[in-house]
């Protein structure tokens, strides 16, 4: 096995040369305990009940500052995680506190807009979605290989550019046109955005089991959960989004 099987991933969190810097000796210390599945999944797990906790409390208080705090803040944790994934056992539980922030926040306005039953629908739906690709995972009838890394790279970096560009925009008053006016062509993009996210879930499903084959440091399940949350949030969020064009119409 590889490193370069293990280190490619589209997720930001994840980045390649951050896993080979991991697993070069010099990053293993005197206390090195090797990464497993069932880590990675319990620090999910973990990381999850801190974001619905915070969640919760930006739901009932909504507030901008709430959501552009975790959009930046959690920008700004990520970037630090890549730099020092050693730190990550301490900024895992804060980037998951941070977007339970931007999480609650934009689920009260969606639910406030439309109606609060939209929020059981998105949840049900990530979940339904996150419980199929890990079955197809599992199964085999999905198989991570380089070429379906280089592809969802490169769809899920043509995404984020688009983020970028979209809220460089926003702060000039300025809007992409048809990407956020809940016509055909919107309906059509944030279908697209869906299956790329996804997708992605298979790379993260991929780099927990490889984690655990190459014997990563333990302080990677931190690392890795940090990048299934991201992705988890991504999708739910893009969910949200479509359900709301179709309760539009």
């Amino acid at each position: 096995m590889s490193k370069k099987a293990f280190t490619e991933s589209s997720n930001p969190v994840l980045g390649e040369d951050k896993y080979r810097e991991v697993l070069d000796a010099g990053m293993v210390g005197a206390d090195y305990q090797p990464m497993t599945i069932n880590g990675a999944i319990n620090k999910t797990l973990v990381l999850m009940s801190v974001m619905l906790a915070t969640g919760l409390l930006s739901y009932t208080f909504p507030n901008q500052l709430f959501m552009w705090g975790g959009i930046i803040g959690g920008a700004i944790v990520m970037f630090i995680a890549s730099r020092n994934p050693s730190r990550s056992p301490v900024l895992a539980p804060i980037y998951a506190a941070l977007e339970g922030l931007l999480v609650g926040t934009i689920t009260f306005y969606y639910a406030d807009a439309f109606f609060p039953g939209i929020i059981f629908q998105a949840v049900t739906v990530t979940f339904s979605i996150l419980f199929t690709m890990l079955m197809l995972y599992k199964s085999g009838l999905i198989t991570v290989t380089e070429k379906f890394r280089a592809g969802v790279t490169m769809a899920v970096g043509a995404v984020m550019l688009l983020y970028l560009v979209n809220i460089v925009l926003y702060f000039f008053g300025i809007s992409i046109p048809f990407l956020h006016d809940g016509g055909m062509f919107s309906i059509g993009i944030t279908l697209v955005i869906i299956g790329i996210a996804s997708m992605n879930l298979l790379l993260d499903f991929d780099n927990f089991e490889k984690g655990e084959q190459m014997e990563a440091p333990d302080y990677m399940e931190w690392y890795s959960a940090m990048g299934l949350l991201f992705t988890l949030v991504w999708l739910y969020l893009e969910i949200l989004r479509l359900l709301s064009y179709l309760a539009s119409d």
